[in-house]
């Protein structure tokens, strides 16, 4: 590719998935054209009140004229804020039929227009974006149709892996792209990016198919039901399970939204494979004996509303659990959810149930590839520059250093949410910052929550509301009642009902204390009571309960 003094600069621009898991969305700017890979979500912490979901700041986008939207595979972390982002552009949305059937699943009935725009590609097919030609790659993972994307664009090409493992066993035969990656490579690759998320981990992951013995032994000796809590996308690990039901003479059933909705998309698609007459419907459990049935389920990671905890404590209105089942936990903890974990697991060992989790038997195989993998396909790209993406900070410096012993020539870039990585005739540089935040989304797409509504929402979750109810005459402003004072959530003691009693005094020294017009304007009277009170609280007893006045006028 011959550049000239008028080949514009390339940059690469994380707008999410550096120094962090999840919400992964990385624009590629060249001239006039751009693309945005991959648009995740990421899942809340718990003092994040009341928030379903978390996706990167769609702002920046607006700086873009994105032409298309390229997708690498299906998982929430990398399509989860698909429907969030069609607004801000017209083009194209790039992916494989698996990835496109979950995006579809997102978006409304109704939406022919955004349905329309759904793409389907097939691995080592090319595409022509702008002065791009996108090139997608299969590469193996913990779900089927996954591919990496190699960007030929005017200053090089940019090979990005999206989510990867190096599976020599992939239980549906389709390998990793390797002819293909090392023949990038030996042309000339500008930079690679790549997966991190288990660089500290040595050696090898391992093949999806590595969990059959450990799920044979669970098959084999199992009395009861055996109940298996997964990601509802581990579609491999789906088929293993249906598959050793029919070896074992056994019922399969799919117990839960999550795994209900992906399980019928895959087979409709033909990436899952389930024979006539194994699987039977949640509401017919009951109607089996416990020793002819499996429960796929999601709930891996206790999440309250999932079907294994409200298994766990006999809320579920088709499965019950009996002392000779085993429960099985075929997912990773991920950080953070421990606890709530742990409750189901206590819960699942009152009823009597076996559990059985990844540090008792081989039931779970990461989709990310360990050290060795990673080297692997560096060796392969042998990149001029390389980027870590896809882990906290550590992993990304980690893999950093990793790089550096696998190739000396190769420049490594470690950059963050935000940073500009520019590729021009100077070279490979972080060159500026943009703005990279976050936005909190409450509900399905209902609404997104502003840095106020989260204060309050602790605010309320911290002291509590308080709500003082004042009745003025219209015309004349005075004071026509006794104030009322209701409370939630406020802690009532001998102390605070004291302070309780006194409230109804203060509201009457502030009403005298304002002028005809504050009291007559219920806008300008109502913050004034709010300020009074809050004022109140905070002097008498340290406490900062939300206040929200009611001001009647009659």
């Amino acid at each position: 590719m011959e550049l000239t003094s008028d080949t514009p600069p390339l940059d690469l621009i994380p707008l999410g998935g550096l120094g962090e898991f999840g919400m992964n969305m990385m624009a590629v700017v060249c001239g006039d054209t751009a693309i945005l890979i991959d648009a995740g979500v990421m899942f809340p912490e718990p003092e994040l009140l009341g928030v379903d979901l978390i996706i990167p700041d769609l702002r920046q986008l607006q700086q873009y004229k994105l032409a298309a939207l390229v997708l690498t595979h299906g998982h929430e972390d990398h399509i989860g804020a698909v429907p969030h982002v069609l607004p801000y552009f017209n083009g194209p949305v790039y992916g494989t039929a698996l990835t496109l059937a979950f995006v579809e699943s997102k978006l409304d009935e109704n939406d022919a227009a955004g349905k329309a725009r759904l793409k389907r590609v097939r691995p080592r097919e090319r595409v022509q974006v702008g002065t791009f030609t996108l090139e997608f790659l299969r590469v193996t993972h913990s779900m089927p149709d996954c591919v990496a994307v190699a960007i030929e664009t005017p200053r090089g090409v940019v090979i990005h892996t999206g989510d990867f493992k190096i599976d020599q066993t992939p239980l549906d035969g389709e390998h990793v792209d390797f002819h293909r990656l090392a023949e990038l490579g030996s042309a000339g690759v500008l930079a690679l990016l790549a997966d991190s998320t288990n660089v500290d981990r040595r050696g090898f992951t391992g093949s999806e198919v590595e969990v059959i013995d450990g799920f044979e032994e669970i098959f084999t000796s199992a009395k009861g039901k055996i109940v298996v809590a997964m990601f509802a996308s581990s579609l491999y690990r789906m088929q293993i399970l249906v598959d050793l039901a029919v070896q074992f003479d056994r019922r399969i059933a799919f117990v839960g939204r999550g795994v209900i909705d992906n399980s019928e998309i895959a087979q409709r698609l033909g990436y899952l494979r389930v024979p006539a007459g194994v699987q039977i419907r949640d509401s017919d459990v009951r109607n089996f004996p416990g020793q002819d049935v499996v429960c796929i389920c999601t709930g891996s990671q206790g999440e309250p509303q999932a079907a294994l905890p409200r298994i766990a404590i006999d809320d579920h209105r088709h499965v019950k659990l009996s002392p000779d089942d085993v429960v099985v936990f075929s997912a990773r903890e991920i950080p953070g959810n421990e606890k709530a974990i742990g409750r189901v697991k206590n819960h699942i060992a009152r009823r009597d149930a076996d559990v059985i989790s990844q540090g008792d038997k081989h039931v779970h195989v990461s989709g990310h590839g360990s050290e060795e993998e990673l080297k692997l396909m560096l060796s392969l790209v042998r990149p001029k520059h390389f980027v870590p993406i896809h882990g906290e900070y550590r992993q990304l410096a980690r893999h950093a250093r990793v790089a550096a012993r696998v190739s000396r020539s190769t420049k490594v870039l470690l950059a963050e949410n935000g940073d500009v990585i520019r590729f021009d005739d100077d070279g490979a540089r972080l060159a500026d910052k943009v703005p990279a935040g976050r936005i909190l989304i409450d509900g399905t797409r209902s609404g997104e929550v502003g840095d106020e509504v989260l204060r309050d929402r602790r605010h309320l979750a911290g002291d509590g509301l308080v709500v003082p109810v004042v009745t003025i005459g219209k015309q004349s402003g005075t004071l026509e009642e006794t104030p009322d004072v209701i409370t939630r959530g406020f802690v009532l003691d001998a102390r605070t009902e004291g302070l309780l009693r006194e409230i109804p005094s203060l509201l009457a020294a502030t009403l005298d204390g304002a002028s005809v017009e504050e009291r007559t304007d219920p806008g300008l009277i109502k913050e004034k009571i709010r300020v009074d009170l809050q004022r109140f609280f905070r002097k008498r007893s340290g406490l900062r309960p939300l206040v929200l006045p009611v001001v009647m006028e009659i």
